[in-house]
């Protein structure tokens, strides 16, 4: 226990204050202390503390965000782990984080929040009932600085019900909430409203209450999510009159001369747009009477809205209200007229598809924001990504129509380009975007577009408006057009022929070498993507041998596209040359004693401080794939990898770099099971350690260090028999730790079946009984299907390895009879759930076993006497299993 004194509140303000510092040599310690005493009972106590009576603004918001990530690692009470917060402490933090947060500062009130949050999400409502009323209460206080709080913490509670699944507890804990919060949630919105009216002129107010009604808005999005409450059905026309009266308001002040920033005007009207598209999409008939005054008034703001990048979440969530629209039934008949068609083209689609000056900033400065966004999906709340959906959505009921007014501005914009490509560069990017728009249907992120619009002749325009970009002997010019064109690619790989892919596979390795990040990384992307692509018989698309001619400018260009600056730890392309290095296979071996010095000296430098885990998962993927690849090809090369990396793991274990130890565990791993000969010295040394508590206590490690045990005694057992004979209770101490884990019994398994298949029988021969008393004790506190399953897969390999008799005798000696106990109980029971075809084939080995021994040897077994059923079993089974494996 830490005391709650001044002296313990001193030291964890010091500690606090060095978690701040540039320098990691005095960082990591204080990170590393802290981690070793919050385990302590009173440490968020004294957290807590620090956190209100600290002098200093700085150690306060410090305090916050540990105490809120500490929160985050260890409220969830998980089976099997160490419980790092007691019960008082637990009680005191819901006692007191509720006031504390509302008496906090803006930017600790928001960590308190986040952990309230973290906290309800465990406990609310069976282990925190009384969190809601307390919040409610708190609506009379007439403080918006309360109140905000408040809304704000009931947000970050309430917004999973966006993406939980249906569930008759999520129901219960929806109705629960509904019926304490939403009627002083609408009294709040009504009187918000009016406190707006009366203080129209004020503008600090106004921006308190207008945030107050942008978090009501996103609650209200949040209850209403999972399905249409009752309450808020008799309610609608409250909500939705204020709602629209809102989203026409026009208020000057609140105004900004910002423009890149969105006003709270701005969020607010967002939010109500992405209501009433709730509305449309999910509830159209209770909506139907308010949904034209909604669509006149979101056109109105479509319309007379600018191109500032503060507009970009307000406009882009305007047009997926109309995209939602367009796409039910109920509302066809507003879009079915071609003027309206086409005055939707010309005045909301067209304009939000341009390529902007602040798109254009995005890509050359802001790099990796842009890839994210636009890769990966995250560009749902841009203008472009939501006038794609709105495109999609009139394709629905007017494919003809809309392909026909959209050709004509595809051909209008690059016959504009060709007039002047130097000036008028955008006008093809926005054709491009146009047509990936027009054409796309149905989209996945493993084969790309596999829908598309039949009206759009995706092959020819590839071959007249990509190729001549992708084939540009200047890679450096017109980057964006160039991206545009890779990502073409990338998106109708599956509608392209082959032949245009295979065409393009060159061009994408020259502008690998391209300065702009987005452009080579695009390319990268599009290459990886292209390599996973599957022809007949599941083999890959595109062969080594079609890859021949460019695989040494493959391999070279990817390596030396990390040197350019601002990818040196560019995901995309270490993934690149993962996936080439899996396509091209031996193809590779010529080139690994460079590259495998290039990708050491990578891993030497991301060590030193880990920043990017899809890149250092890629970078060790790579490292394993050129072992195994140039070891299947030349088994005696492992000796000239160990030396290239030993260095670099030693350093990685000595610093203790947690995200990397899993990774070098496993590399080993692979090393060591490649070995042909005795385990060698190296290794030997390192043994010892590896059976430490302290490793096996990161739950990452547990993997990897088993399956290196495993390594060690399928490749040293005898050597560990002799020379470590001491270590052997070590071993049998991991194995009892991870069997008394629900979570890693397996683990417990794997590394049992390997003591028992490759140790000799005198090595174990004194602990056999221990083994089995600790498994039986296991069976009887916690059994389940997993364990029981991994047991019977054991004991049959006992068999194997020993005889049915040795089974026999072990199992009689713990207790009289146990032997037939455990065929009729267990075995009979359960094997048929075993699975797995090597799991099967050791029960059915074992079972002969068991049968054939019993037939010879009855005498030595009469004591067990098993019933002619049981026999009869086994031997159906056996058949059976036969069968299922031949």
């Amino acid at each position: 226990i830490m005391e709650l004194n001044d002296r313990n509140l001193q030291t964890l303000t010091e500690y606090l204050q060095k978690t701040l510092s540039p320098d990691p040599a005095v960082r990591r310690p204080a990170e590393k202390f802290l981690e070793s005493v919050e385990g302590n009972q009173n440490y968020p106590i004294l957290l807590l503390t620090v956190l209100e009576k600290s002098q200093d603004e700085v150690i306060r918001v410090c305090a916050a965000v540990t105490f809120k990530n500490y929160i985050k690692r260890n409220w969830r009470v998980v089976e099997d782990e160490l419980n790092k917060i007691s019960d008082p402490d637990r009680t005191a933090i819901k006692a007191n984080i509720v006031n504390l947060m509302l008496s906090s500062p803006e930017q600790i009130q928001k960590q308190l929040s986040d952990a309230i949050s973290i906290i309800g999400r465990e406990d609310f409502p069976q282990k925190w009932p009384d969190l809601l009323s307390e919040m409610v209460t708190r609506f009379q206080s007439g403080d918006f600085h309360v109140i905000n709080g408040i809304l704000r913490t009931a947000h970050s509670l309430f917004k999973r019900y966006r993406h939980e699944f249906k569930s008759n507890e999520l129901w219960s804990e929806i109705k629960l909430v509904l019926d304490t919060f939403a009627q002083p949630l609408t009294e709040l919105f009504k009187a918000t409203i009016d406190l707006c009216q009366t203080h129209a002129t004020d503008i600090n107010a106004l921006k308190v209450l207008f945030s107050s009604l942008a978090l009501i808005s996103k609650l209200f999005y949040s209850l209403n999510f999972q399905d249409l409450p009752e309450f808020f059905e008799d309610n609608m026309e409250t909500w939705m009159t204020n709602f629209h009266n809102l989203l026409t308001l026009d208020n000057k002040l609140l105004q900004t001369d910002d423009e890149e920033e969105a006003g709270l005007l701005e969020l607010l009207k967002s939010q109500i747009c992405d209501n009433a598209a709730l509305y449309a999409q999910k509830y159209d008939e209770e909506f139907q009477p308010y949904l034209p005054r909604f669509v006149t008034a979101i056109w109105n703001l479509l319309v007379t809205t600018g191109q500032e990048v503060k507009y970009d979440l307000l406009v882009s969530n305007a047009i997926q209200f109309l995209a939602s629209v367009c796409e039910r039934p109920h509302y066809k008949h507003l879009f079915e007229d071609q003027n309206v068609l086409t005055s939707i083209c010309e005045k909301v689609i067209v304009p939000n598809m341009e390529f902007r000056s602040a798109d254009e900033e995005a890509f050359e400065d802001n790099s990796e924001e842009y890839i994210i966004r636009d890769l990966e999906g995250s560009d749902i709340d841009t203008r472009r990504r939501a006038a794609c959906d709105l495109v999609r959505g009139l394709c629905k009921f007017f494919e003809g129509p809309v392909t026909g007014i959209f050709s004509g501005y595809v051909n209008s914009m690059l016959t504009e380009y060709a007039k002047n490509p130097g000036v008028n560069w955008k006008h093809k990017d926005a054709a491009i975007y146009l047509v990936t728009s027009l054409a796309s249907k149905a989209q996945t992120q493993k084969h790309g577009i596999t829908q598309a619009n039949e009206l759009v002749n995706l092959s020819e325009f590839f071959v007249n408006h990509i190729l001549v970009d992708l084939k540009s002997p200047n890679v450096n010019e017109f980057p964006v057009l160039k991206a545009d064109a890779i990502k073409y690619v990338m998106t109708f790989r599956s509608q392209l022929p082959k032949e245009q892919l295979l065409e393009a596979v060159p061009l994408l390795v020259a502008h690998l070498q391209a300065e702009s990040i987005v452009q080579h990384t695009y390319a990268a992307h599009a290459l990886e993507r292209l390599f996973t692509m599957r022809g007949a018989n599941n083999a890959t698309l595109i062969t080594p041998t079609e890859m021949a001619p460019f695989t040494e400018q493959l391999l070279n260009n990817l390596f030396k596209s990390l040197a350019i600056p601002g990818s040196s730890e560019n995901e995309y392309i270490m993934k690149a040359i993962m996936r080439s290095f899996s396509l091209l296979q031996e193809a590779i071996v010529p080139y690994i004693p460079t590259l495998i010095g290039q990708l050491t000296h990578k891993l030497l430098l991301v060590s030193k401080n880990p920043s990017k885990p899809h890149f250092n998962h890629y970078l060790f993927e790579s490292l394993c794939l050129s072992i195994r690849i140039t070891c299947k090809a030349s088994p005696d090369t492992v000796d000239s990898f160990e030396e290239a990396l030993f260095p670099v793991f030693t350093e990685i274990l000595q610093n203790d770099v947690q995200e990397f130890v899993p990774y070098v565990f496993q590399v080993m791993s692979l090393l060591l099971e490649i070995h042909t000969s005795s385990i060698p010295s190296s290794y030997m040394a390192l043994f010892p350690h590896l059976l430490q508590p302290a490793l096996w206590e990161r739950t990452g490690n547990i993997p990897p260090l088993v399956r290196l045990l495993q390594a060690y005694l399928e490749k040293g057992a005898t050597t560990i028999a002799s020379t470590a004979a001491d270590k052997i209770p070590g071993l049998l101490g991991v194995f009892q730790k991870l069997i008394a884990s629900k979570a890693n019994d397996h683990q417990g398994f794997y590394l049992l079946n390997s003591i028992v298949e490759h140790m000799s029988p005198d090595s174990i021969t004194q602990y056999r009984k221990q083994i089995f008393i600790l498994l039986f004790q296991r069976l009887q506190s916690s059994k389940t299907t997993k364990f029981v399953k991994s047991f019977l897969v054991f004991i049959n390999l006992y068999c194997v390895k020993y005889g049915a008799i040795a089974l026999q005798e072990i199992f009689d000696g713990i207790q009289p009879k146990m032997f037939g106990m455990v065929v009729e109980k267990i075995i009979i029971p359960e094997v048929q759930k075993v699975s797995g075809q090597v799991e099967k084939k050791i029960c059915a080995v074992g079972i002969t076993k068991i049968l054939t021994e019993y037939t010879l040897q009855v005498p030595s077994m009469l004591s067990t006497s098993l019933p002619a059923e049981a026999l009869q079993f086994l031997q159906g089974y056996l058949q059976a299993a036969t069968v299922q494996l031949v």
